[in-house]
């Protein structure tokens, strides 16, 4: 059982509700019915229901059975209105509501509400709006100055890259942030060792990559990633952090034990790292390097690309890929609501 459908057992036990604010995509219909009907989560619909159903008939899915709400016609509207306001002494009731009717930003609240336990979005809307809301509702996990994204990637069997062989890795941060600075990039450790040991069932390791491996090149982008290291140790001195890292001394042991300070020619090994040659969580130091590694492992490597997740926000949050397909779909609401 690979990670996904061990993730979509679990939960398929824990029936949580996601929420879903796209309900006018074919592509959210299809994954509402397939959720529903695979047990795998309530799926919640955001929109008017004679137009969900409207849209449903064109998708070729039947919407009985799955629960739908209209923010304008619900009864909740006052309360989340409410509940937005707190500690927003210059907002005003009218603007709320305002705000609260449009479909994204009310599942938000209601993810904020606790009558959902993720917000799954993202497959028509930006990734800036999915995150607006999710600032504005949920809110920011203590600790965590911004939020950041992961995808979950599933190597084929045999991956050279990968000697152990079926085990998924966490790519961050491949959709968010364009050039982090030293804290920044320790908050995308931290937040992604976080959700690492969610999802995987693992201990974290986590390898903060750079073209150069324990000081093998000189740049001021290398001294960025050796100050994250340093403000994750300070910062969360629990997790096992390492960099900066090329990524095959991040994971592959023969080589870390050749690149890293800490490991042997004779030995090849890096007994004194928890991290050279073992990382399960890669964090790349740009959104270039990121975007453009998960890109080519998914699409030169064979890997299975699953999100970009939201991280760093008090309550689960994914934002979908725009060509998301309905498989991805189901796995991704599986995902995020495994990490309720």
């Amino acid at each position: 059982m690979d990670v996904v459908e061990r993730l979509i057992a679990q939960a398929t036990q824990r029936r949580r509700t996601v929420v879903l604010p796209e309900g006018d995509d074919a592509r959210i219909l299809q994954a509402a019915r397939r959720l529903h009907d695979e047990g795998i989560s309530r799926p919640l619909l955001i929109g008017a229901r004679g137009a969900l159903e409207e849209a449903a008939a064109e998708a070729g899915v039947s919407l009985d059975a799955i629960e739908s709400v209209a923010p304008a016609e619900s009864g909740t509207l006052d309360a989340y209105a409410a509940l937005y306001l707190e500690g927003r002494p210059k907002a005003n009731e009218r603007v709320a509501k305002h705000l609260l009717a449009k479909p994204l930003f009310y599942a938000a609240m209601a993810v904020k509400a606790g009558d959902a336990d993720a917000l799954v979005a993202g497959a028509s809307q930006p990734t800036a709006r999915v995150i607006e809301a999710g600032l504005m509702s949920v809110g920011l996990a203590d600790g965590i100055a911004m939020p950041s994204s992961f995808f979950v990637m599933v190597p084929r069997q045999g991956d050279i890259m990968v000697p152990r062989e079926g085990e998924p890795l966490i790519f961050a941060d491949c959709a968010v942030n364009v050039e982090p600075d030293a804290d920044a990039l320790a908050d995308i450790a931290i937040a992604s060792a976080a959700s690492a040991e969610r999802l995987l069932g693992k201990p974290a390791r986590v390898a903060l990559l750079s073209f150069s491996t324990h000081g093998s090149a000189k740049h001021e982008r290398v001294e960025k990633v050796r100050r994250a290291v340093e403000i994750v140790r300070a910062r969360a001195p629990e997790i096992a952090v390492d960099g900066e890292l090329q990524a095959d001394a991040a994971l592959v042991p023969r080589v870390a034990a050749l690149k890293t300070s800490r490991g042997t020619r004779a030995e090849h090994t890096t007994s004194q790292s928890d991290v050279a040659g073992r990382a399960n969580v890669l964090v790349f130091p740009d959104l270039d390097a990121g975007n453009i590694g998960y890109k080519l492992c998914e699409h030169a490597g064979g890997m299975r690309a699953i999100g970009p997740f939201l991280q760093g926000f008090a309550r689960p949050l994914c934002d979908l890929s725009r060509g998301a397909t309905v498989a991805d779909i189901v796995a991704a609401a599986a995902i995020t609501a495994a990490m309720a």
